[in-house]
Parts: structure tokens; C-alpha cells; sequence
């Protein structure tokens, strides 16, 4: 049975990324009108396995600015993100950071970077445009993201395209990033999916796609 999630958006390009029915509602503050469609139920999170040696966890935009003017980044995606990275740092994995200069000094204390961390500063939504992220990566030998940050449908996604790009699989715990709102946040989770070698069955790290996964389902072997 296919699975659809109905999403309220008041963008005429936002519904043309999506196939489906839709209608018009009453006229939302603005004087637009709200359009009701269906579009692919987000699947579900899927267990990967990863190595440790070639995996690297992403951060993005865990930055008190942010973080203090978004509810769901301290609520809900530190909560998760705290105990993740004790993981991480226990595994060895390779670590990298990436906000605009102005943030770089202010990240959450529970997952800021250590002192050898990657440090990544970016004037695009992409940490890759126009910095030596891919080169660093590939020195130490990575071929496997693991992103997490604000938000989903920012930086998120924009960095996870240039990173497929670029022939990593990307790995995304949806407990670790969100967005300002519900239909924000499934948007983001859909188009992540859909982009680069494209998954939206959600396969177990498909190669030079994104795999949505949750932090309690990733194991480092």
C-alpha cells in the first residue's frame, strides 16, 4: 500500500516539485491561497553499518544564534546529538564542522569541536562551494558522510547534494537536524531523497545517495 503525507503549502513551486492531487483551501494571511497535496510519506529511518575509518560525521550550524531562535534544535535535535557524538569521538571517527565565521566561536558546548577537528568556514549553503572540504576529506580517505545540523531544508540538503556530487554516500539521522516547521521538515526529508542517485525506497546506503537513518540505528563495525 503507498503511503502519502499531506502537506499545506502556499508556494505555486513548491507544488510543482510534487506529483499528486491537489486543491484549493481558503485564502491564508497574505492573501494567497493554501494548497493541499499528497506526496510520498517520508519512509522509514534504516540501519547502516558503518566504518569507522571511512566515515565522517558533518556538523552544520549547531551555533547558539541558531540554536536559541529555533525551539527544535535544543528540544529535540541536541537531546539526540549528545549521546551521538560520545559515539562518534569513541569510534574515531573523523569529525568536521561548517557555519559562517561570525558562528565559528560559538558553537553548543555539548558537540563543539575538538582541538584536530575539521573546521569548515563557508559563504555558501553548500560547505563544499569554494572551500577544501573535498580535498581534506579525501586526503584521510572518507567516502561516507554522516550529516546532521540546521536544517534539513538549508543547509542540509544543499550540502548533501555537493556531496554526492562529489561521490560520497551520505547518511542523515533524522533525529539530528529538523527545520522551522512540520511541512518544512518533510519537504527536506523528500528532497534529499530525491536528489543525486536518487532513494526514495530509503535503501541502506545506496552508493552516492542519501540513506535517512536515526541515531539509535547506526552502528560503527
Amino acid at each position: 500500500m503507498t503511503l502519502f503525507r499531506t502537506v499545506l503549502l502556499t508556494s505555486s513551486l513548491a507544488l510543482a516539485l510534487f506529483c499528486g492531487a491537489a486543491q484549493a483551501q481558503p485564502a491564508a494571511q497574505g492573501g494567497k491561497p493554501m494548497m493541499t497535496l499528497q506526496m510520498p510519506a517520508t519512509p522509514d529511518p534504516a540501519r547502516v553499518t558503518l566504518d569507522p575509518k571511512t566515515t565522517a560525521l558533518m556538523v552544520l550550524d549547531y551555533v547558539e544564534d541558531i540554536c536559541n531562535s529555533q525551539p527544535s534544535c535544543k528540544s529535540q535535535m541536541l537531546p539526540a546529538m549528545t549521546p551521538f557524538m560520545e559515539r562518534v569521538r569513541k569510534a574515531g571517527l573523523v569529525v568536521a564542522y561548517g557555519t559562517r565565521e561570525q558562528n565559528m566561536t560559538h558553537w553548543l558546548k555539548e558537540v563543539a569541536p575538538a582541538p584536530n577537528d575539521i573546521k569548515i568556514v563557508n559563504t555558501a549553503q553548500d560547505r563544499f562551494y569554494n572551500t577544501d572540504l573535498d580535498k581534506v576529506l579525501k586526503a584521510k580517505g572518507i567516502k561516507t558522510l554522516i550529516m546532521v545540523g540546521w536544517k534539513i531544508s538549508g543547509s542540509v540538503t544543499y550540502t548533501s547534494v555537493g556531496a554526492m556530487a562529489r561521490d560520497y554516500t551520505v547518511v542523515i539521522p533524522v533525529d539530528t537536524t529538523s527545520a522551522g516547521s512540520g511541512y518544512e521538515t518533510t519537504i527536506g526529508f523528500y528532497n534529499v531523497l530525491n536528489s543525486g542517485n536518487a532513494n526514495l525506497a530509503n535503501e541502506p546506503l545506496k552508493p552516492k545517495a542519501v540513506t535517512l537513518t536515526r541515531t539509535d540505528m547506526i552502528t560503527f563495525q
